[in-house]
Parts: C-alpha cells; sequence; structure tokens
C-alpha cells in the first residue's frame, strides 16, 4: 500500500558564506526546519534565501521538494564514504529543499502536475541539477554523480495560489498534461555526466 502523501517537514535558510574546495562561496545549504505555518510568496517561502540566482529560485524555481524516501540512500551513500549515517547527521532540509515530502517520487511527477495543499497551490516545473556545493553539503566528492545515476533529484515547483505551508499536511496531486515525467526531464538533462 503506497504511503500517503503528506509534507513531513518546511525549511528555510539564509545564505551564508562557507569554505568550500579552499575558497569561500555564498550558499544556502542546508535548510533548516520550521515550526508553524510558513508563508508561501510568489518568489518562495517567508525566511528563505538562495545564494545563486542564476541556477536556484526566480518564479520557476521559487520551492525546492525532495522525496523522503530517498534519505536512506543517502545516508548509506555516507556510510560508503565513511561518514556518520545517523539520522541527526541527515535531517530534512540536508539536500537544500524547503519540502521534504512523503508519498511522492520524481516518477510519478510530471511538468505541469499541481500539488494543492490546504492553504495553497504550487506547479511541477523541473528538475534539480546537482552541483558541487551539493557534494559540499553531503560530505563527498561524488554526491552529485550518485544523484546522476540514481535519479534522486527532487523538483522544483512555482507558486500557483499563495497561502501557508505547515509540516504534517497533506495534500493531492492534481494532473497536468502530462507530456513530459520530472524523471525524464532529468535523465536527459544528466545524459552527457553519465558517459
Amino acid at each position: 500500500m503506497p504511503l500517503p502523501r503528506q509534507l513531513l517537514s518546511v525549511q528555510v535558510a539564509g545564505a551564508r558564506r562557507v569554505v568550500i574546495d579552499g575558497r569561500s562561496v555564498l550558499t544556502a545549504m542546508p535548510k533548516r526546519p520550521v515550526n508553524g505555518p510558513v508563508q508561501v510568496l510568489p518568489l518562495g517561502l517567508a525566511g528563505d534565501e538562495q545564494a545563486d540566482l542564476s541556477i536556484h529560485g526566480g518564479l520557476e524555481k521559487a520551492v525546492y521538494a525532495y522525496p523522503a524516501e530517498h534519505y536512506p540512500f543517502w545516508r548509506k551513500a555516507r556510510c560508503e564514504q565513511g561518514l556518520d549515517p545517523i539520522d541527526d547527521c541527515l535531517p530534512f532540509g540536508s539536500l537544500g529543499e524547503n519540502l521534504t515530502v512523503q508519498g511522492l517520487l520524481e516518477s510519478e511527477l510530471w511538468a505541469g502536475d499541481v500539488l494543492k495543499f490546504p492553504h495553497c497551490e504550487l506547479l511541477v516545473r523541473i528538475p534539480r541539477e546537482p552541483c558541487y556545493k551539493f557534494n559540499a553539503a553531503m560530505g563527498f566528492a561524488r554526491a552529485s554523480k550518485r544523484m546522476a545515476q540514481s535519479g534522486f533529484c527532487g523538483f522544483y515547483l512555482s507558486v500557483l495560489t499563495s497561502g501557508t505551508l505547515r509540516a504534517g499536511e497533506s495534500f493531492e496531486l492534481l494532473p497536468g498534461r502530462r507530456s513530459v515525467s520530472i524523471a525524464q526531464l532529468f535523465a536527459a538533462k544528466m545524459s552527457k555526466h553519465l558517459r
């Protein structure tokens, strides 16, 4: 029996400088959980920032969602690299997502689908593409390649109807035109990385 579709956690973060590979870079990873309702605005969640608006953010990438079902994969991948796999070392938001969702995978989503929450609606847009900051956040150099191989990318959403989100809310999936899936889009973008 499939898991119910539920928003397990909502996360935000401000951009800050960290050192990656010996250089100072601006990042908003990881995101931190928020208690209570969070305002959803056209450009994303209240209190959230994106460090590089050429890659993240904007109207089409206002909110990033990630399936909770993939977290065991990343904990195992970290363990294989000799890193701590304990849940506290990889809490929700560690992959940079604003929304950690349950019961909805990339293979079940199509660009144009709508996630209908009790107080807002979000439109499914495109898959997330990994970058060197993702490697740093995960703690090992081949994390981006593991994302490309697994297809465990998560997905960007735009805001159809502003409102609020709260951890624990259930949501519905309203099908769109169904011309291209998130999994297909990601596979096409990652094919060059897997050669």
